[in-house]
């Protein structure tokens, strides 16, 4: 039976470290809800097809810093992880992605991390994204605090593909032979076709108006 790691520390401090990340969260989805809603105004536009976020569970952190050889421990969360809280912004096209993560990071109380732009250099396995993490100020009642995120930037049809290729290969609970991985990074590659093709179509609607 595979063993459950468990994060390790002071009950008091991880709750305060959950807090911070579902605060870091809500003023990711308030920023990009702006934007969007500024798009719309100024270009008759909405680059943000949709959001959705999630909270890293304690054993899923626990787990990953095992996994980075290192003891399950609060504090390496807040110093090792990036990732507890995660926000994904699903695009219509590809030029809306890069234009979001522009906006974003040109925000003055947004610090980037790290930038992985897995579009242009996609992952051995067809994945496309561009991940940003930042450091964002939490204020609270008597003090500023800091907690980092992780903004996953993506295209509908690079979603569709993720979303599959992540219920096949981790959800099926089998080893996907060489011939099915090599289907599935051919079909991520015509789906990038196909994205590349509706935003030229769509930049040539726009052109007309």
């Amino acid at each position: 039976m595979k063993k459950k790691n468990l994060l390790l520390g002071d009950e008091q401090k991880i709750l305060e470290y959950e807090m911070l990340n579902r605060a870091a969260i809500q003023q990711l989805r308030l920023k990009m809800e702006i934007l969007n809603d500024e798009f719309k105004t100024r270009y008759d536009h909405n680059p943000i097809h949709h959001l959705e976020s999630r909270l890293k569970s304690r054993r899923s952190i626990a787990n990953k810093l095992v996994k980075k050889g290192m003891e399950p421990t609060i504090e390496n969360a807040m110093q090792f992880i990036n990732d507890t809280a995660g926000v994904r912004v699903v695009c219509c096209y590809i030029s809306d992605v890069y234009n979001v993560a522009d906006m974003l990071c040109a925000q003055q109380d947004l610090e980037l991390k790290e930038k992985k732009d897995y579009i242009e250099s996609p992952s051995y396995n067809g994945y496309r994204s561009l991940h940003l993490d930042f450091r964002i100020p939490i204020y609270l009642s008597d003090k500023k605090m800091y907690a980092t995120a992780e903004v996953q930037l993506r295209t509908v049809a690079m979603d569709f593909w993720a979303s599959l290729e992540h219920e096949l290969r981790y959800k099926s609970n089998v080893v996907i032979p060489k011939n099915i991985a090599t289907e599935m990074l051919r079909c991520a590659d015509d789906i990038a076709l196909i994205d590349g093709k509706m935003q030229a179509i769509y930049k040539a609607i726009r052109e007309l108006k």
